[in-house]
């Protein structure tokens, strides 16, 4: 590929990349949404978190979880839909990878938002999806049980994969372009969480460690874990 192709695939990744569902979908089921002034109640307290991020989660906490869903799967598609096909086009190639980091990058930053976005959970699977589909089934199942199970730590649970990409393609692939895929897109997605990371740090000074399973009825991807948990009998002792 020219450079000046993978310039093109780069900004065309970004630019589908930043088209933001959360924003869109609302819109549809109510003209007059307003997502700017979202928030979640602190257990035991009358204090109110704020979701900083635009994304599927934050659209779910007022529309519900089926609007949620609607928004994570064409979060998903965005990425996935870019990725396959550069990858279908240059077969052999890692220039899909390319894709895929632009696309998590236009989601998180995109540019028609004022660089204000989500997280990136959704589009990062939907890249993995394209890029190691087992592998994207194996690090979330591991990390959702890492986070359920074993660390009680319910924002474990829903990034761990992320973090255990760099692990699976550690075995999988050795050192690569897959390997330094995972390591920039972790990079990314801890960049991104900054600065939810700074407000779970406050309020855990500030009211200490919450129970799990009640932080998780707070919001419909919560609320959908825990379901997930009873089901598989996984329970918190």
């Amino acid at each position: 590929m020219e450079s000046i192709e993978l310039i093109v695939v780069a900004v065309i990744g970004y630019l589908l990349g930043s088209i933001s569902f959360a924003r869109l979908i609302p819109r549809i089921v109510d003209p007059k949404a307003d997502l700017s002034d979202i928030s979640l109640p602190v257990q035991d307290s009358e204090e109110r978190m704020p979701m900083l991020a635009m994304g599927a989660n934050t659209a779910s906490i007022k529309y519900g979880s089926k609007v949620g869903c609607s928004i994570g799967l064409l979060d998903m598609l965005k990425v996935f839909i870019p990725t396959l096909a550069v990858r279908l086009l240059y077969p052999g190639e890692s220039y899909y990878l390319v894709a895929a980091t632009a696309g998590f990058i236009g989601h998180c930053w995109p540019i028609y938002y004022e660089f204000k976005g989500g997280r990136g959970i959704s589009p990062f699977y939907g890249a993995l999806f394209a890029i190691d589909p087992l592998g994207a089934l194996v690090v979330a199942s591991v990390g959702m049980f890492i986070g359920m199970v074993l660390l009680k730590e319910l924002l474990v649970a829903y990034t761990g994969g992320v973090y255990l990409t760099i692990v699976w393609f550690a075995i999988t692939s050795g050192w690569g372009p897959l390997l330094i895929y995972s390591l920039i897109i972790n990079v990314l997605f801890i960049v991104a969480l900054i600065p939810e990371l700074k407000m779970m740090r406050e309020m855990r000074q500030k009211y200490g460690k919450r129970d799990m399973r009640n932080s998780m009825k707070t919001f419909p991807m919560g609320q959908a874990m825990l379901k997930l948990m009873e089901a598989l009998k996984i329970q918190r002792k």
